[in-house]
């Protein structure tokens, strides 16, 4: 082994590893690359998306119209019977026990149980809602639906 057979790891300089500021030789002195004058030759100078350069943007421009319900909607969260005949039957089962077996990952506003699916077991559903399908197949097996009240906010 000699010096010219040594080679320097690759990549040890990074793209931004220059020295910006430093004289006419470096190739980036005076303006440091930034050009002569105007916002971006300061420095803290970030424009937003909607910046057209001055011109009014369009986000400005067009009318705020119409209602926007999204403050208001509630997040139910949706179960079907299928997933019911994980538990023991003659069970009464809820939310919590929902949670416990990993069916859903938080209740949010509320748990709604669907009817997709089939239910093997008589079981006892407490949800704040049900659709007539899944009332149905849980009452065809002899169990019961129970609503509860709605539940906390988020």
């Amino acid at each position: 082994m000699d010096l010219k057979t040594l080679k320097g790891k690759p990549r040890t300089r990074k793209k931004g590893d220059v020295r910006k500021g430093r004289g006419p030789g470096t190739g980036t002195g005076k303006t440091a690359g930034r050009g002569s004058q105007g916002a971006y030759q300061r420095t803290g100078t970030a424009q937003r998306f909607y910046f057209e350069g001055g011109q009014m943007p369009l986000v400005r421009r067009l009318p705020k119209v119409g209602f926007n319900n999204k403050i208001f909607r509630k997040d139910i969260v949706v179960l079907n019977v299928s997933a019911l005949n994980d538990f023991k039957d003659g069970s009464s089962i809820g939310p919590e026990e929902f949670l416990k077996a990993g069916l859903i990952n938080r209740v949010k506003d509320g748990v709604k149980v669907l009817g997709d699916g089939e239910l093997t077991r008589k079981l006892t559903v407490k949800a704040h809602r049900f659709s007539a399908s899944a009332r149905q197949k849980i009452e065809a097996k002899g169990g019961k639906c129970e609503v509860i009240a709605a539940a906390a906010a988020k």
